[in-house]
């Protein structure tokens, strides 16, 4: 199966910018634990885009 199929390209690109803020403004090490427990709330029947909604609301908030 196609990762397209499961992640569509516009959702691994969020994905990746999350992960991607997660690294740089909390912990570069929370990336893979973050990234697994997205994919097992997935597996558990959340989506993708609420699973990157509630890891998204859980970043501090920083001055850009």
């Amino acid at each position: 199966m196609p990762v397209e199929e499961v992640l569509p390209e516009s959702v691994q690109d969020e994905m990746l910018a999350l992960t991607g803020e997660i690294a740089h403004n909390v912990v570069r090490l929370a990336v893979p634990l973050t990234s697994y427990l997205m994919g097992v709330a997935v597996g558990r029947g959340a989506s993708p885009e609420e699973a990157l909604r509630i890891v998204g609301g859980l970043l501090p908030e920083h001055d850009e």
